[in-house]
């Protein structure tokens, strides 16, 4: 593999005004023409988010670097915030996101013309980028186990099960906004569980996404981990009913991912089920319900990182966490040229709890041809844009 280094054009798209961020790398942030790109804003950057802590959401005009509030919400948190995103059925027009309603967490679809809501019987966790269905999994226990990632607002009615045949998998309709479950953590520990030999464990589903057509979504159920111990992820896949369920990978050392299409996916992973394995850890494409994959760029992904593919599928985008200086890393990898492209490194800055962490979390426009990250380069939560064609 070559690599090489750039000096792409750098701009802060947020206001100074505040605190902003957009939230994950595998949510669409910019609008179909590029012009517009969503966030959120707060008032601190230095704890927790708690019960009562507000995010605005809204809207920035790149050209003018203006951001317009929309609504505000208590159902957020620093590494996702509320699943904000555009409406793939309304490119433009819509968006969605998670909200407090009657002291119950739900998903909104609003109208950013007019105002008008929709609401939905569960948050999304995640949207199909067809967007006939989204998926919907227990924010409150996931603040439990990860407060960077669940919500504060209310407590787990779960709490003191371990797999409940009440929780799991929702699946979402998001033309009619009705919720069922359709995968249990009773079904989930019943499929999965014989790893830990006969020993109970308390379950979290941590992060779920359709694949690239919305036949199949992939999960990464993980165990509470007792203290001192590193807690334990499995990869399983599974159909829209929440059956023909597919463990990918055994539990172990499961991280980032991203779908390149409908049967293959990219993960950080300790690969331990495929015969290409290089070392523990290293980035492989996954071929879903098989034990067939491969290592991504000769094994130069060997670190966890947050990775997507360009609207095209040829180049990778890709973050790095804080090496010991504090600097976070940019990076495309051309699949076509073996080439991996350094952008840039950005200072990160040190944090008391590591779940209020800016992790850089970069995302494409849709044209591929410009991309955003959040990042406190500059002694604040901003929201920054690199124009890859300049």
């Amino acid at each position: 593999m070559k690599t090489q280094f750039a000096n792409p054009f750098i701009q802060r798209i947020s206001p100074g005004d505040g605190f902003y961020f957009f939230g994950y790398y595998d949510i669409p942030a910019f609008d179909d023409t590029g012009h517009y790109h969503l966030a959120h804003k707060v008032s601190f950057m230095d704890r927790l988010h708690q019960k009562g802590d507000e995010a605005q959401i809204g809207i920035i005009d790149i050209g003018t670097c203006k951001f317009e509030c929309l609504d505000v919400t208590e159902a957020w948190n620093f590494q996702q915030g509320s699943m904000l995103q555009w409406n793939p059925k309304a490119p433009g027009r819509e968006i969605i996101y998670n909200k407090v309603v009657d002291d119950q967490y739900v998903g909104v679809v609003m109208d950013i013309h007019t105002g008008k809501k929709r609401y939905l019987d569960d948050p999304v966790a995640n949207v199909s980028t067809i967007g006939d269905y989204a998926l919907g999994i227990n924010m409150n226990r996931l603040y439990d186990f990860r407060p960077g990632y669940g919500y504060a607002h209310m407590q787990d009615r779960f709490k003191e099960e371990n797999h409940s045949d009440d929780d799991g998998v929702f699946l979402i309709c998001m033309k009619t906004g009705k919720s069922k479950l359709i995968l249990s953590l009773q079904e989930i520990w019943d499929f999965s569980g014989g790893y830990f030999n006969g020993e109970d464990q308390k379950m979290v589903i941590n992060h779920i996404t359709f694949n690239t057509d919305q036949s199949r979504f992939l999960i990464l159920p993980r165990n509470f981990p007792k203290p001192g111990e590193r807690h334990k992820t499995a990869i399983i896949t599974a159909d829209l009913d929440g059956k023909e369920l597919f463990l990918l990978s055994d539990y172990g050392i499961q991280s980032h991912y991203y779908w390149k299409n409908p049967e293959t996916v990219i993960f950080f992973s300790d690969g331990k089920e495929l015969s290409c394995r290089m070392g523990e850890l290293n980035t492989y494409e996954l071929k879903d319900r098989t034990y067939q994959g491969n290592i991504i760029a000769c094994g130069a992904f060997q670190k966890d990182h947050h990775m997507s593919y360009s609207p095209d599928r040829k180049r990778l985008l890709s973050d790095s966490y804080p090496s010991k200086n504090g600097m976070r890393m940019l990076s495309v990898y051309d699949s076509e040229t073996d080439t991996n492209t350094y952008l840039g490194s950005f200072h990160s800055l040190p944090v008391t709890c590591t779940d209020i962490r800016c992790d850089l979390h970069p995302r494409w426009n849709k044209q591929g041809s410009a991309i955003s990250f959040d990042s406190t380069h500059e002694g604040f939560r901003g929201i920054y844009m690199m124009d890859l064609d300049r």
